[in-house]
């Protein structure tokens, strides 16, 4: 039963620091501000305290894996125009 949840779940084997820094890789630092308003990607952003302050905030990593996903469905829906 455990591996039938596995295989609905979209976050399973993603880490939420493998999301971050794909998101980082496709918009950077400004993008990502300009996409989710949180301070932690504002001023003095970095991938640890991004982390940090993500994990507690429930709203804020609900924002960043729902961007993640969008933008993983663009790279599949139109991979040659993203590259």
């Amino acid at each position: 039963m455990e591996d039938r949840g596995k295989e609905n779940n979209p976050f399973h084997g993603i880490t939420l620091k493998k999301m971050l820094i794909s998101l980082l890789g496709f918009y950077g630092w400004d993008g990502l501000a300009a996409r989710i308003k949180i301070r932690c990607f504002q001023i003095d952003p970095s991938v640890n305290s991004s982390l940090k302050f993500l994990r507690k905030t429930p709203w804020a990593r609900t924002k960043v894996e729902d961007l993640y996903f969008y933008t993983e469905s663009l790279r599949e829906k139109e991979p040659e125009e993203l590259e």
